[in-house]
């Protein structure tokens, strides 16, 4: 038995001999090829988009965020000990692997009826990291797989896996020290909300670097390790919070916190910065996105810095306006939405509101992606191309039923909202009582094209109406586009295309890749035919049917809208400082009960713009009144036009010239 038991040892002990030196040749063999730590550390395949507001402020970060290297030296105590205390207390005393955690982890998987490899998996920080560095197989789109297909890959859990990891993680024992591959594990790790690395999760939830973080801090960001998305704060801070509270008890059973200290990381959890849920920026984010080539946005392998023209101070106030109006005003039970846009006259874009929901990422905007049609908020086009052509807005209109005989649909008989009939009104009277026959009347005196004409030239771009109903805004268009266009009339008759980028660069470049993409374009009407059709919007808000939208310390104009069987209702209009549009309605054309332009959504724009305005100098709004009305009382209606000095417009100039040559041989009517 003694020679029988020998020769079994003899064998086993060369075997085994001979098993170690492999491993020890294997282990060797993987550590000469492992590059410089410091290679390593970004192992993102993405890269980053950072968002600067109008002052130059981070305001929202897009996809892999990358705060910067930090290393073992630099981190936060706290930090470096709770990652520790988490994921692998006896990371400074092992070799790469423990056996203990090892079969551990199989005892606890078997009981819980999985596999032996399935759950729980023992692995140390450094297997972690090996799994990180995807055992030195960095991601190559060349291989048609995308992102998140390499790193399920590099996740799979196999016994041959297993193996390799192991080889792999003790082959960086070999090369680097421990400092050295917590910094990798710290800097590599995805910790939610898009973040890579302890410093981007830092500066994401809490405002700070990582190398000041305090203990509850620490215990909420090691948590992340488990399961990024689920326990990430911005998505439920409470449960982040409990998650932090079982961190805090390893840490102090570990000794890293005394009672005191861990009874104290208990009673003031760790709070999200103010900024963090706006984070994602919203609706306006993922306009500006949109603007820029995927290969500088969505699918960017660089750091990109975008300089935006963002207001957070406005987002804010626009964003509780909303809710204010919603909670104080509409049932509880409805389905309404609403979208607010807020910008300056050259189109530069400083708030957005895509619906009721408002910390958001991806979702449908209902202000540039909802295609509503504008009822009478599209009647200033009309009016500017009369007043454009040389109409008075004291020039007057008979305001009585009319039947329009229209090719392909035979008669059409436009009717007033109210159904009632003004008789002889002026053009101001007409547009502040938002009247639809005189609008019908006005556009067919002026030429239906000249009106497609101003509104194409002001952004109304959607498939504009030709029959005689497009004066009452039959067509479709977005808020954006239909707040840019009143942006025209505030800055005196010129086009404009709404912005958000003001400049594209990457990050650590000088020069930027991309500029302003929008602002100030051609001149579409006569600045004094947009300072009278100002004036005329003023009176649309102070006696017309815009008065709930009135402010009390400051002249406003803009223009109701309310289309058939009330699916939409709008209000756009600005102060000497700021445009603002504000639409409402279902997402499934539902007619709304009882809501007009004049109602909420006017209401909304004077909460807005209220809390916007308010402690800033009053800027008048850039309008004229035109004098002596009485000299049009008594003469027909639609009068040959005055001769008025206008600027030359470079858009559809020989058109307009032709049409008055016209006008004057066969009369406006």
């Amino acid at each position: 038995m003694r020679w029988f038991f020998g020769l079994i040892w003899s064998v086993f002990w060369k075997l085994g001999v001979a098993f170690a030196v492999v491993i020890v040749g294997w282990v060797a063999y993987t550590a000469t090829s492992l590059p410089p730590s410091s290679e390593v550390v970004d192992g993102r395949a993405r890269g980053s988009l950072t968002f600067l507001d109008r002052d130059s402020q981070v305001f929202a970060w897009r996809g892999d965020q990358f705060g910067g290297v930090i290393t073992a030296d630099t981190v936060s105590p706290n930090l470096k000990n709770a990652i520790v205390a988490t994921e692998d207390r006896r990371f400074y005393s092992h070799l790469g692997v423990s056996p203990r955690g090892i079969a551990s982890a199989i005892r606890i998987n078997l009981s819980e009826g999985r596999g032996a490899l399935d759950g729980h998996g023992g692995s140390t920080i450094t297997q972690q990291t090996a799994k990180l560095l995807c055992l030195g197989r960095p991601y190559d789109p060349g291989t048609g797989m995308t992102e998140a297909e390499y790193e399920a890959d590099c996740r799979r859990t196999t016994l041959q896996r297993k193996i390799y990891e192991a080889i792999y993680a003790m082959a960086m024992e070999a090369k680097y020290s421990k400092d050295e591959i917590l910094t990798i594990y710290m800097n590599r790790a995805y910790l939610g909300s898009g973040t890579r690395g302890f410093q981007a999760a830092s500066e994401r939830y809490f405002g700070k670097s990582a190398s000041d973080v305090n203990a509850a801090e620490a215990a909420m960001l090691a948590g992340l390790l488990k399961a990024p998305t689920r326990y990430a704060p911005t998505s439920n801070l409470q449960r982040s919070q409990d998650r932090a509270n079982v961190i805090v008890g390893l840490m102090e059973e570990q000794g890293y916190l005394t009672t005191a200290e861990a009874q104290n990381a208990r009673q003031r959890p760790a709070q999200l910065s103010e900024a963090a849920e706006e984070r994602a920026g919203g609706y306006f984010a993922d306009w500006v996105m949109d603007t820029v080539p995927s290969f500088l946005g969505a699918e960017t392998t660089e750091d990109v810095i975008i300089n935006s023209t963002f207001d957070p101070a406005m987002q804010k106030k626009a964003e509780e306006a909303l809710q204010h109006i919603f909670k104080t005003k509409v049932s509880e039970e409805s389905k309404a939405q609403a979208a607010i846009v807020v910008m300056s006259a050259d189109g530069a874009v400083r708030a957005m509101v895509g619906g009721r929901k408002t910390k958001v990422s991806g979702a449908f905007n209902r202000a540039t992606q909802a295609l509503r049609q504008t009822g009478s908020a599209f009647k200033p086009f009309v009016y500017a191309a009369a007043l454009d052509a040389g109409y008075s807005p004291y020039a007057m209109i008979t305001d009585e039923p009319m039947t329009i005989n229209v090719p392909g649909s035979g008669p059409w008989s436009p009717r007033n909202y109210s159904r009632n009939f003004a008789g002889r009104v002026n053009l101001e009277t007409a547009l502040k009582n938002s009247l639809n026959i005189p609008a019908v009347k006005v556009s067919e005196a002026v030429g239906r094209e000249n009106v497609r004409r101003i509104a194409r030239g002001f952004g109304i771009h959607n498939g504009l109406d030709d029959g005689p109903a497009v004066a009452l805004g039959t067509s479709e268009t977005t808020l954006l586009e239909m707040t840019a266009a009143y942006a025209g009339f505030l800055n005196g008759g010129s086009a404009v295309t709404p912005y958000g980028l003001t400049q594209l660069k990457l990050m650590g470049d000088n020069e930027p890749l991309m500029g302003q993409p929008g602002g100030i374009g051609n001149r579409i009407i006569a600045q004094s035919a947009a300072e009278e059709l100002n004036w005329m919007l003023y009176k649309v808000v102070e006696e017309g049917t815009g008065r709930r939208a009135k402010l009390s310390d400051r002249p406003v104009a803009g223009k109701t809208g309310t289309t058939q069987s009330n699916r939409d209702a709008w209000f756009v209009g600005f102060t000497g400082d700021y445009v603002t549009g504000v639409w409402m309605g279902y997402d499934d054309n539902t007619p709304l009960k009882g809501v007009t332009g004049g109602g909420l959504p006017a209401e909304i724009w004077h909460e807005v713009m209220a809390r916007i305005s308010e402690g800033t100098p009053v800027t008048q709004l850039p309008m004229s009144q035109p004098t002596e009305p009485q000299q049009y009382q008594n003469q027909p209606a639609l009068q040959q036009p005055q001769t008025r000095q206008q600027t030359p417009n470079p858009v559809g100039t020989a058109e307009r010239v032709l049409n008055d040559v016209l006008g004057n041989i066969f009369g406006r009517n």
